[in-house]
């Protein structure tokens, strides 16, 4: 069926771009057919890792789980697990905390978009906040799997001043509510939680897309990697990574396979912006508040090879799992509203098994 629906889309979608590279890209966005421009970020393959944030999946990473003493690798993001030991999540919070990290070529990039009237939304995997950090408006990201830009006690939900917090995780500190006493977490979200009310709500605005790019991702982890198929037909989608990844076989794919700077870099070349994102980028010197980078290890084996493996496997599991069969005692963050059928049905999308259109 998969085939048949790709063989179909290929007939039947329109030709938009003269052709499937760069400068056919470039003169569409030129253009006044393109208006709405979606990114899709991950951390994974090179985007916020080229700022030097170490990638937890990564076998030569400094935020090597190993060293955590974890039960099991994912227990680390694990809300019944952070309940009993919050130390070995906040010992990773402070490698990762906002603050130690400058954020990339291709983070000025989407700012630049942005300049130019053209994004419409960027989402994003990453929980870094550098896209924040890079100047791109609050009301233009979708944070997927939540970030560190705010924190609440898990019990109370009372929201948690960001000063106080960030002392405490540089001071290696566990912050605690200061009307209950429970512990305080980052919003970022944690294996059985749901994902932001933002992310659901905000699907339907891919109807409305003219480009979508997709930088820095494996795809592999739904419901976020299906975002990529509930664009229209027409929509010209670009693939920005080091490897090939995904279904990218529609009539007007691109593909650019390489450093996800280094192609942002040659694109801006070729609209005119080069200066203008150099410009950017140089504004971004001064977002570093922390000089200490944490210690690079050297590599460490199989064994966190196994472990990092194992935990994209179940970051996978967890978020495809349906809501039915998750714990019953996941803690439900304040204001989360349960999946709407318009939700259900563009997830569905992803077996190709619902027709496009409005619902």
């Amino acid at each position: 069926m998969n085939f048949l629906n790709r063989l179909y889309h290929h007939e039947l979608s329109p030709k938009v771009l003269e052709a499937n590279d760069l400068q056919s890209l470039v003169k569409y966005m030129k253009s006044d057919s393109c208006q709405n421009v979606f990114l899709m970020l991950r951390i994974r393959q090179g985007v916020s890792t080229s700022a030097g944030i170490p990638d937890f999946r990564s076998p030569e990473t400094g935020a090597n789980l190993a060293r955590l003493n974890l039960p099991y690798p994912e227990a680390v993001f694990q809300i019944d697990f952070f309940r009993r030991n919050p130390v070995p999540f906040y010992t990773l919070a402070k490698e990762l905390y906002p603050g130690r990290y400058r954020p990339t070529i291709t983070h000025s990039f989407i700012k630049v978009l942005h300049a130019h009237s053209l994004l419409h939304t960027c989402f994003t995997q990453n929980i870094d906040t550098l896209e924040r950090r890079a100047g791109v408006p609050e009301k233009k990201i979708v944070e997927a799997h939540g970030s560190f830009a705010t924190q609440r006690c898990i019990d109370c939900k009372r929201p948690y001043d960001e000063e106080k917090i960030k002392k405490a995780v540089m001071n290696s500190a566990i912050p605690h509510c200061e009307r209950c006493n429970g512990l305080v977490k980052p919003d970022i979200v944690f294996f059985g939680e749901a994902l932001p009310p933002q992310f659901h709500v905000s699907i339907r605005s891919l109807r409305h897309a003219d480009l979508l790019i997709v930088i820095g991702t494996s795809l592999t982890v739904h419901p976020f990697a299906s975002l990529a198929d509930l664009v229209p037909n027409d929509c010209p989608r670009v693939l920005i990574n080091l490897d090939e990844v995904g279904n990218f076989d529609r009539q007007d794919d691109i593909v650019l396979l390489g450093k996800c700077d280094d192609i942002v870099q040659e694109l801006c070349r070729e609209l005119g912006w080069e200066e203008e994102l150099e410009r950017e980028w140089a504004a971004t010197a001064d977002s570093v508040e922390v000089d200490d980078k944490p210690e690079r290890k050297v590599k460490i084996g199989d064994e966190l090879d196994r472990i990092t493996r194992d935990l994209e496997k179940s970051l996978a599991i967890s978020i495809d799992m349906p809501e039915s069969s998750k714990s019953d005692t996941r803690e439900t963050q304040e204001g989360e509203c349960p999946k709407s059928k318009e939700v259900d049905k563009e997830e569905a999308k992803r077996d190709h098994s619902v027709p496009d259109g409005d619902p």
